[in-house]
């Protein structure tokens, strides 16, 4: 074993008082940020001490399962399988907030009130949330702690970025919604939502969610910050000559969820595949790769997709593409397809259409009796524009946006306004 992976396993062991476990299985892994950093991470399983014949396909009951930041040496999880502990100590007893938050700062390297702050507690239970000052982030960190009623740590766990200063353009917020009314009446839409128990498509107008810079002039939609590797951006209907019937089948090539890597490439601390900008060259092919698999999945679909984004996924390149003639219902066309960089083919797919197929047979409920102008009088009243920091791949910042949003509807059929969250309870 390496010394310097030997000296981490016996800090941790004695840092969480783990007397009473044995080392089960360890192994690196890394990931890369959305500000195409490269983090490498040690993974620990501990399991307690009197499972030594233990043979089940999963970890018992007790089992630490704690990861660590090999460059910040940070954990970032800690995290005791069923809420249960054979660990000593009991660092959280008659421990009060204050407490609790000198702890985290410590242990996170994070401030509370500028960098974190509260979401929810009871009792042996915190809940936070990333916030830069009051003003939330996006994608947004968290973090959770929990112990038991002995004051044993049996969950810990730290997720985002928490940036520094440097990495947010801070400016007085100004957008209104008097100011932003345009692009709110683009956001609101026709849609039809799903309802399970009569089997309908309820027509309704809604808004999509959607993030307005702070001068007013740019839009980011929700689903481009949502994950966490920088996309490039393509817009381009796919065309392509029907294939030859006789080719093979297409056929799946597995994708490693986990990225296990070897000690000597996490302390040369080697960059990430993902954390490099996909050049020109590389569109190209990527272009010409996503042509041919569709020519060869979907032979009699040409002209009807668009390549909306590239981005890198572990190791490979992603391709998202979406219908060019979008359906009103709420739930969109989309198929992912996977690129192996070595030679640009497509080895596996994801297609929702089995998802969608399930609403063929729901009917649609009633004509259209409101107008998008008076959909848009009934619901402005409950518009919410709230401040939220959203990082920005371009500037490599978090820039200061507006988040419009809508808790409520009109039902297109009969003019009612109801809140969203009746209708989900619908739809489970």
């Amino acid at each position: 074993m390496d010394i310097r992976i030997k000296e981490l396993l016996d800090t941790t062991q004695q840092k969480y008082g783990l007397d009473n476990y044995y080392l089960h299985s360890h192994e690196i892994y890394h990931d890369v940020t959305m500000l195409g950093e490269t983090n490498y991470f040690l993974s620990m399983e501990w399991f307690p001490a009197h499972m030594k014949e233990w043979k089940g396909d999963y970890n018992p009951e007790g089992t630490a399962v704690i990861t660590i930041d090999l460059q910040s040496r940070n954990y970032k999880s800690v995290i005791f399988v069923g809420g249960k502990t054979y660990a000593n100590g009991t660092p959280f007893q008659n421990m009060d907030f204050n407490g609790v938050i000198r702890w985290i700062e410590a242990e996170a390297r994070v401030v509370y009130g500028k960098q974190f702050h509260l979401e929810k507690e009871q009792i042996g239970e915190y809940h936070f949330i990333e916030k830069i000052g009051s003003i939330p982030v996006t994608p947004g960190g968290r973090i959770e702690l929990r112990f038991d009623a002995e004051g044993r740590l049996v969950f810990y766990s730290v997720y985002g970025q928490f940036p520094s200063s440097s990495l947010v353009h801070k400016e007085n917020y100004t957008l209104t919604l008097q100011t932003i009314e345009p692009q709110a009446r683009k956001q609101l839409q026709l849609l039809e939502y799903p309802v399970y128990e009569t089997k309908q498509l309820l027509p309704i107008y809604g808004i999509e969610e959607i993030y307005i810079t702070n001068d007013g002039t740019t839009t980011i939609p929700f689903e481009f910050i949502s994950g966490t590797r920088e996309r490039l951006n393509i817009d381009q209907v796919m065309h392509w000559e029907q294939q030859n019937t006789e080719l093979e089948p297409f056929e799946r090539k597995e994708i490693s969820l986990l990225e296990v890597v070897p000690i000597e490439q996490a302390i040369a601390s080697e960059p990430h595949p993902d954390s490099f900008p996909i050049t020109d060259a590389e569109q190209a092919e990527c272009i010409a790769a996503v042509e041919a698999g569709l020519s060869q999945l979907y032979p009699d679909e040409s002209g009807e997709w668009i390549l909306k984004t590239l981005q890198r996924e572990r190791g490979h390149i992603q391709a998202t593409l979406r219908m060019k003639a979008p359906s009103n219902r709420i739930f969109q066309r989309k198929i992912l397809l996977f690129i192996d960089v070595q030679n640009y083919k497509i080895i596996n797919y994801m297609d929702n259409k089995p998802m969608l197929d399930t609403f063929d047979e729901f009917k649609s409920e009633g004509e259209i009796a409101v107008s998008h102008d008076e959909a848009y009088d009934k619901l402005k009243g409950w518009f919410e524009l709230t401040p939220v920091y959203v990082y920005d791949p371009g500037q490599k910042k978090y820039v200061l946006c507006g988040k419009l949003d809508c808790n409520y509807a009109v039902k297109a059929t009969s003019r009612d306004v109801v809140e969203l969250s009746s209708l989900e309870l619908l739809i489970i």
